[in-house]
């Protein structure tokens, strides 16, 4: 059979169109870029919109400092800000719409950072800091820049008892409300608990610190400020509607629950505390506020949970397998939900040197292990942050 030699343009035009469709379908979409902090810097990762796969994105920067430990986005999500423990700084980075770092300003801290938060209007940066002390700093900020200290306040368990002030408190995390009004640090009392270690105090060991923010950034105690929290609380996160905040306790592998009341006072969950996995590291809730997701890192886990819209009140999400293993690398330290589509977990594992990946079902909040998981990263990573890629909108609905 023969074709002229219009046809012949004709049908190559034709197999050309259907190549092309054929490659754009196949085209990975970024969806999402993340940062991962390790003892290598910070390397950036794309997020495939379709599969949750992650792949190296823009080349690995310095952190500014040694020793990265935590990390904070602004809501922007144009600016990123990392504690680094082995110079006591605190660096910010600009974020450029396909995640290229620029390290921009930087702030010394009087003792080691420890944990970060900004304020949800990307005014104040929140920094605790100290490994033999405890101290909650707020930083101004102005168009993501460092500014000076707002307030200072020393953590201390003297309004509990004079015989306590003079206990040894270290800080391990910190979470400011969506509101921006409130704001809450975790920290045990090494005087009270102290494995292997002396023990000079019999006051609970696990407490968390509330502030409400006033004007200017000044921070006031809460009423009834700080709470028991367990043994050794190692992180805090709170809901988008404002209602509830939860601690993860470390040595009691558990996860406290507390309802917030007004002036940012906190009352205990009746039905808590709440069973995780092993020697529960990190916690992440998603956009939407339905579902809780904590890293455990004796496990080499992630435990789901969906939350009770009327108590706030956390029930294991089992997936579909009968299982609520959600197995990753080794020791995941830090977890997060992806801001754009909430729709994918990821946790940085630090002694398996690797990002794993989960796809969250937003039905159920079941979770299943991303293509190719776990991704290699640099040595030994410590945390983990995320940003939506280009103009991509941002999953956030009020439950």
């Amino acid at each position: 059979m023969k074709f002229s030699k219009v046809s012949q343009l004709f049908l190559v035009s034709i197999i050309g169109l259907v190549v092309a469709s054929l490659l754009t379908a196949c085209q990975i979409v970024t969806i999402d870029i993340l940062f991962v902090a390790s003892s290598t810097g910070i390397s950036t990762f794309d997020v495939d919109s379709e599969s949750g796969a992650i792949r190296t994105g823009q080349p690995t920067v310095s952190s500014g400092g040694t020793n990265p430990v935590a990390m904070a986005v602004s809501s922007d999500y144009l600016n990123l800000y990392v504690a680094n423990q082995g110079n006591n700084s605190v660096v910010h980075f600009s974020v450029a719409a396909n995640g290229v770092l620029s390290s921009k300003d930087n702030v010394t801290t009087a003792t080691a950072p420890v944990a970060l938060a900004v304020s949800p209007a990307n005014s104040y940066l929140y920094v605790v800091s100290g490994t033999s002390s405890a101290t909650l700093t707020s930083f101004s900020l102005s168009s993501g820049a460092i500014g000076s200290a707002a307030a200072t306040v020393p953590l201390s368990l003297s309004s509990v008892s004079a015989g306590f002030a003079a206990d040894t408190l270290i800080p391990t995390g910190v979470d400011v409300l969506a509101n921006g009004g409130g704001v809450f640090v975790t920290a045990y009392d090494q005087s009270a608990y102290n494995p292997g270690g002396s023990v000079t105090s019999n006051a609970n060991p696990g407490w968390v610190f509330g502030f409400t923010v006033g004007s200017g950034g000044t921070l006031t105690p809460a009423t009834g400020s700080p709470w028991k929290a367990g043994i050794k609380p190692t992180a805090v996160a709170s809901d988008p509607a404002n209602r509830f905040v939860y601690v993860t306790d470390f040595a009691s592998n558990e996860m406290i629950g507390y309802t917030v009341q007004s002036g940012d006072v906190l009352n205990f969950m009746v039905n808590g505390p709440f069973k995780t996995g092993s020697e529960p590291s990190a916690i992440a809730i998603d956009p939407r506020g339905l579902y809780i997701y904590v890293a455990n890192a004796l496990d080499s886990s992630v435990s789901a949970y969906v939350i009770s819209l009327s108590t706030g009140t956390p029930s294991a999400a089992v997936n579909t397998t009968g299982s609520s293993i959600n197995a990753t690398d080794t020791q995941p330290e830090s977890i997060l939900v992806d801001p754009a589509l909430g729709r994918f977990v990821y946790t940085a594992n630090h002694l398996g040197n690797s990002v794993s990946g989960f796809r969250l079902e937003s039905t159920t909040g079941t979770l299943t292990a991303t293509q190719s998981t776990p991704y290699p990263t640099g040595d030994a990573p410590t945390a983990i942050a995320s940003v939506p890629h280009g103009n991509h909108s941002t999953q956030s609905v009020t439950p």
